[in-house]
């Protein structure tokens, strides 16, 4: 089975930092996208940042200049450092990766993390 476990949250004042860490586990061939999202009470989950399949980075507009995506191919991790962190940026941040592993059909199969709670008090 592919895993993916996040790590790194917590809870921090408005102003301050954290840094999240994906690990991505399993018999895995090639990850082709991996991302980070996040859902706050009552609101659809949204996209925060990713690395494209072609390898670019992509941030939502609320981020831009605060968060950065970063990855490690040898140890299949990617990580979120977020500055700057705003109450409003309060949410279960989920990580997530097109993934082709021995246990699929050869295509990428899309796997989620569990989430891990970032809170931000004012």
């Amino acid at each position: 089975q592919v895993q993916l476990v996040e790590s790194g949250g917590g809870m921090v004042q408005a102003g301050g930092s954290l840094r999240l860490s994906c690990i991505i586990s399993g018999r895995i061939l090639s990850i082709h996208r991996t991302g980070w999202y996040r859902q706050a009470p009552g609101k659809q989950r949204e996209l925060v940042a990713e690395f494209t399949r072609g390898g670019s980075t992509n941030y939502a507009d609320s981020v831009k200049g605060r968060f950065t995506i970063s990855r490690d191919n040898t140890k299949k991790s990617v990580y979120l450092q977020m500055n700057s962190l705003k109450p409003e940026d309060t949410a279960v941040y989920y990580c997530n990766a097109d993934v082709v592993s021995v246990y699929g059909l050869g295509s990428p199969e899309d796997y989620w993390g569990q989430g891990t709670q970032v809170t931000v008090s004012s």
